[in-house]
């Protein structure tokens, strides 16, 4: 049985762990909560397929891109970039064709575009240096959901920085998210067993 716990917008699991309410039910988004979002990605693919992935969700629940992240990954060639970039008409097409995925055409040139603009950053350096050079000075300590920001000067800057390279479905909401999802910021409710988790901001991290 699941109970609220003593803390604003925070579920106390049958595991005795603090989780907010959208990671405390559905099996899918508590793993996901509990392994992966907020844990520092650092690498190229990594960071290309979550951009990709975030770009998809626009308009859609998050939920829904996680249970279709298997057919997105057969689809994109696992998101290697060096693949996609290579990708041509015959394959968006293919995708667009394909039910597993979200087969929308902008979405889907984009991602292949933003393969090509991937590999064109690695001669200034990357795109997880470029990624990760917007990390800011301190994180939000959010006690609330209401709290937690929807975006940033640095998701602000990193979208133009981003948009200035070619890439596309990378507006300021969607890269604060992907700055929370790859723990460029910790927006881990104050009390949920994951605060600070990281490592890349461990409590105690000052005011927000």
């Amino acid at each position: 049985m699941l109970v609220m716990d003593s803390r604003p917008d925070l579920v106390l699991g049958t595991d005795g762990l603090a989780r907010p309410v959208w990671a405390a039910t559905d099996p899918l988004l508590r793993r996901y909560y509990d392994t992966e979002w907020g844990v520092p990605v650092r690498d190229e693919r990594g960071l290309y397929e979550r951009i990709c992935l975030e770009g998809f969700q626009a308009g859609l629940s998050w939920a829904t891109i996680l249970r279709k992240r298997p057919a997105f990954r057969a689809a994109f060639a696992d998101f290697d970039p060096d693949a996609v970039a290579g990708f041509g008409e015959d394959d968006v097409r293919r995708l667009l064709a394909d039910a597993g995925i979200v087969r929308h055409r902008g979405k889907i040139e984009a991602a292949v575009g933003n393969a090509r603009a991937t590999v064109a950053l690695r001669a200034e350096g990357g795109l997880p240096d470029l990624v990760w050079s917007f990390r800011p000075a301190r994180t939000p300590r959010p006690a609330t959901a209401a709290e937690v920001p929807t975006r940033s000067e640095e998701s602000e800057a990193l979208s133009r920085a981003l948009r200035a390279r070619g890439f596309r479905f990378v507006g300021p909401t969607t890269m604060y998210a992907l700055m929370e999802a790859v723990g460029i910021v910790d927006t881990h409710l104050v009390g949920s067993h994951r605060r600070g988790s990281s490592g890349v901001w461990p409590e105690p991290d000052g005011p927000a």
